[in-house]
């Protein structure tokens, strides 16, 4: 009778190694290949895929390399996978969207967990037997620190997985503060990505808490099941990466040497509302916050707390709140009826349909050829 050596299950680990060892060379060799977001990128595919290597070597009797390696190196190997992959995302993340990010020495305390899960191995002499609870003669000790290992592995994951979202939300905020237009396609993606990865995490924490609870077959089953969520997820993080990450809008922080008062005075809300309404500024598509401020001639940290405090929103909606009203105006005037929405929209500043449409009709109510209609009827009764 044939001996297999993978089943199918393996086949999608197998597969998920190959993948992300390719898109990582691919992602190297495109002219982005040396920014920081693209480095940090390759890190977490190569992550992924020599965590899928460990796991295959560690869980499948009939995989083999060297007996010294299998034996001893695998452990090193997948908590190095295990634990990088997570502040690799968070780095990915935190380049991607912020304009002046750097890698500073404060940042390899990141790396703080994984030298604390070496030093463990190497202090106890875990080998991958161990680290399946096959070592003969283990104490309890040792099964102590295997078990936190295990449960380091699963948590601190989890919790970068938190901080990516945290980090992809924290800037939508900035967008908004910084930009009267945004796609909303780059940032949509990205929250599903982060919010994907942190879901999968999740579940792999919950599969080992269950693995306690549960009968052996259904916990292989839900294990196995993650590697299938992790090989969609890594899939759709390179077709991001792909399409959308060079067109993604980068925020920078605002200027903050002197905090701007409590309620900003006269003359810098007036500066904003001449701008706003007698150089009707917001016409212009794609204005961002510091190409206003320097039409305005006031600092940008004085722009943002007139209209987040004293108008009470952020630059983001306060641009198109203009926009709306302009286009309304537009909308009822009879001498424009010949101007299409699309013109009308433009016109208005606007560069964008849908969010055209979206904000139309969340302040004003209705569509704007709903709008149209109603104007035309109450002028000719």
């Amino acid at each position: 009778m044939e001996a297999y050596i993978f089943n199918f299950h393996d086949v999608v680990l197998f597969m998920t190694i190959i993948e992300c060892i390719m898109l990582a060379l691919f992602q190297w060799a495109l002219p982005t290949g040396r920014h920081l977001s693209s480095t940090m990128l390759i890190g977490f595919l190569l992550c992924t895929s020599i965590h899928s290597a460990c796991v295959l070597l560690l869980w499948n009797d009939m995989v083999h390399t060297t007996d010294f390696f299998d034996l001893n190196l695998v452990p090193y190997l997948l908590l190095l996978a295990t634990l990088i992959k997570g502040p690799a995302l968070y780095f990915y993340v935190a380049s991607l969207t912020e304009q002046e990010f750097k890698l500073k020495r404060a940042h390899l305390l990141h790396l703080l967990p994984l030298a604390v899960s070496w030093l463990l191995l190497f202090v106890f002499g875990l080998d991958s037997d161990a680290m399946r609870w096959r070592g003969e003669q283990q104490t309890e000790t040792e099964t102590a620190v295997v078990n936190f290992l295990w449960h380091s592995s699963k948590v601190i994951p989890f919790i970068y997985g938190l901080a990516s979202v945290y980090l992809v939300q924290r800037y939508y905020r900035s967008l908004k503060d910084q930009y009267s237009s945004i796609s909303t396609s780059e940032p949509g993606w990205l929250v599903v990505l982060t919010i994907g990865f942190l879901l999968s995490w999740a579940f792999s924490l919950f599969v080992h808490i269950s693995a306690q609870f549960v009968s052996e077959q259904m916990s292989n089953y839900l294990g196995i099941s993650e590697n299938y969520v992790i090989f969609v997820l890594i899939n759709g993080l390179f077709a991001y990466s792909a399409a959308y990450a060079h067109r993604v809008l980068t925020t920078k922080p605002i200027a903050n040497k002197e905090a701007p008062p409590e309620q900003p005075d006269d003359s810098a809300i007036d500066k904003v509302r001449k701008g706003m309404e007698v150089e009707q500024l917001y016409l212009e598509q794609n204005l961002n916050i510091e190409e206003f401020s320097n039409r305005i001639d006031l600092p940008v940290r004085d722009v943002s707390g007139v209209i987040n405090k004293h108008f009470g929103t952020n630059f983001f909606e306060f641009m198109n709140s203009y926009r709306v009203e302009e286009a309304k105006r537009l909308l009822a005037d009879p001498a424009h009826s010949n101007m299409t929405i699309l013109d009308i929209l433009l016109q208005a500043g606007f560069n964008s349909k849908s969010a055209f449409h979206r904000f139309f009709k969340r302040l004003v109510g209705m569509s704007p050829s709903e709008y149209r209609k109603q104007q035309t009827q109450e002028k000719s009764a």
